[in-house]
């Protein structure tokens, strides 16, 4: 994955940064499970940008009411959950150090459903990917497709046979209930 950052200096556009994110991690826990947040924002952004507010590994995932955190996540096949190398323990270890605060949105009994307290806009970049509702209703999402997830519970599925790639960008807010 490739990430370019612009911003100013001595008042000209300049690139700050063109590479690879630096918390992208791909999980040992769970095997061809990606996570990177690409960048964040305060409540109140400033500009210039600048790398000084590059997320670093640790980020709390999770945003504040309105920050934003903009985040690449690669779903393996669903198939990986009967794969002698997915290792649940191991993997609720590293999303601990990788997902802070995210993961913590998680229902424990491991069926991936989760809230936020956030306007997520979810784009699917690569795949199919299925989404579910907490009343058990799902749709098929692909290449293209955007949600607009309104604090909902929710899960995630990939029941295909190949990797889906998403785009999320998080904008944190404040629950009424």
């Amino acid at each position: 994955m490739r990430r370019v950052i612009t911003g100013v200096v001595g008042g000209n556009a300049v690139f700050l940064a063109d590479g690879e994110p630096s918390n992208r991690h791909e999980y040992a826990g769970w095997p061809g499970h990606m996570t990177s947040v690409i960048w964040a924002t305060a409540a109140t952004p400033a500009l210039p940008v600048s790398l000084g507010g590059e997320p670093k590994p640790g980020i709390v995932v999770s945003p504040a009411p309105g920050e934003t955190r903009l985040m690449l996540v690669r779903f393996p096949p669903d198939s990986i959950f009967a794969d002698p190398r997915f290792d649940g323990p191991g993997y609720a270890a590293e999303a601990g150090v990788h997902l802070k605060g995210l993961i913590d949105a998680f229902e424990p009994d491991g069926n991936g459903m989760h809230r936020t307290d956030s306007i997520d806009y979810d784009v699917v970049i690569d795949g199919e990917i299925w989404l579910e509702l907490d009343d058990g209703v799902e749709t098929c999402l692909r290449t293209g497709d955007v949600v607009v997830q309104g604090g909902t519970r929710h899960a995630w599925r990939n029941k295909s046979a190949k990797d889906a790639v998403m785009l999320f960008v998080l904008v944190g807010a404040k629950r009424a209930d």
